[in-house]
């Protein structure tokens, strides 16, 4: 028996270490296989809506919206008092059997716990309707159509900084790079502090204006977005 619980420990946690006996560990590994089957058919479900957000709030409100599930499942299953940790350890099981590193999973399970709380210590949005959700219900898009409207979670939006921050690091490179080659070549006589500095001011006066252009475009778009709202 002891054996057989010792199999079923590894297999669940997949070396995540859980101080728990065989009825946690058991109740984590049903939790853990809920989660995988909701989360299948509510992506299912919005897949046709086409929602455009960025990656990294989308892949976070899912997180947050299992976590509320796997906090109804544990409760369910008979570990009430410690339904809410657990759910926070079989979501670190979780990103770990779906190939996220250890220290990782164990950075992404903190961010996750501050994001799960708001500043009046209630919980978060998601982490509500997923603990309220039903089987094959709309929950998950209930969630996606309160955030349709932030301009600061969209894709397009995530699209354009990611262009910006490519175009500030390849630009100022660039221009950096031309500025040294220029003085080198044009002007041999100045110390390589010298020729690096230029270098590097050339690099500023690219991406500082760059920057500014991007801040007063983001600014514009979420004041038009509050008027419209």
């Amino acid at each position: 028996m002891k054996e057989n619980d010792s199999e079923l420990k590894n297999g669940v946690t997949n070396n995540i270490d859980f101080e728990g006996n065989s009825s946690d560990i058991s109740i984590m590994n049903a939790c853990i296989a809920h989660a995988r089957e909701v989360k299948a058919a509510q992506l299912g479900l919005i897949k046709s809506k086409g929602y455009d957000f960025a990656p990294e709030f989308k892949d976070m409100t899912v997180q947050l919206y299992l976590l509320g599930v796997m906090w109804k499942c544990a409760e369910k299953l008979g570990s009430a008092d410690a339904a809410y940790e657990l759910a926070f350890t079989a979501m670190e099981a979780m990103l770990v059997q779906d190939g996220i590193q250890k220290n990782k999973a164990v950075k992404r399970i903190a961010f996750l716990k501050k994001m799960a709380k708001l500043e009046d210590n209630h919980d978060a949005l998601a982490v509500v309707i997923g603990y309220e959700s039903e089987p094959n219900d709309n929950s998950l898009a209930e969630i996606f159509d309160h955030y349709i409207n932030d301009m600061q979670v969209s894709g397009a939006f995530w699209r354009l900084y990611d262009r910006g921050r490519k175009i500030m690091l390849y630009g100022g490179l660039f221009m950096a790079f031309v500025t040294i080659w220029f003085v080198t070549l044009f002007m041999p006589g100045n110390s390589v502090i010298s020729t690096l500095a230029a270098g590097l001011i050339a690099a500023a006066l690219f991406v500082i204006p760059v920057f500014l252009i991007g801040i007063f475009m983001y600014r514009v778009k979420i004041k038009k977005i509050n008027k419209t709202s």
